[in-house]
């Protein structure tokens, strides 16, 4: 009975029977395609290659020299770890909140000019290292997650350490790894 009536609404409302047909298969076909895409990713996440000890000493410490440097302050030293590609993006404070709050960066000489801009005041990150995980989300992947407290004046912010969540992507190249991404999200207090 509802059926009928809510069919009868839409035919009143000049929405064709086989269009209704078509949506219903359409919405029909989304389901399964998102059922399957669920199985195929749950099936690669299963069969993914485990991050080797190797590569997994090589990300902490390239995490931890990279961390140095922008403590110091050197983009000279920063620069080399960062991907050479416009699609790098660090994930920051803007420098006004009419620019959003909140933005990307992308390419690598935004991003370090980015950076530039943010060590011209305090700043220091403090990595609680032993919470510090990676994990391989390909062969040629890698993320870096770690808990952190950052402090800056950046913006007008008040030099205080806060608490974040730092995400960094690495990318392997010709070169070596190299930062594809840097997200520090803040955590509400």
């Amino acid at each position: 009975m509802v059926t009928k009536h809510i069919d009868a609404r839409r035919q009143s409302a000049g929405i064709p029977r086989r269009w209704l047909r078509i949506r219903s298969i359409a919405g029909a076909m989304c389901i399964a395609l998102t059922a399957c895409v669920t199985q195929a990713t749950a099936q690669t996440r299963d069969e993914a290659i485990p991050l080797d000890a190797g590569t997994e000493q090589t990300i902490k410490t390239l995490y931890r020299n990279l961390i140095e440097a922008e403590n110091r302050h050197d983009i000279q030293a920063v620069q080399p770890f960062v991907w050479n590609s416009s699609t790098a993006v660090f994930v920051a404070k803007t420098a006004t909140p009419a620019e959003g709050g909140w933005a990307g960066f992308w390419g690598a000489d935004t991003m370090l000019e980015h950076l530039r801009d943010i060590y011209k005041g305090p700043f220091q990150i403090a990595p609680e290292y032993e919470s510090e995980k990676e994990t391989a989300l390909s062969k040629d992947v890698v993320q870096t997650y770690v808990p952190v407290k950052i402090t800056v004046a950046y913006a007008g912010q008040t030099p205080v350490p806060k608490p974040f969540l730092m995400i960094l992507e690495w990318v392997r190249t010709e070169s070596g790894w190299k930062m594809a991404t840097d997200i520090a999200l803040p955590i509400p207090l």
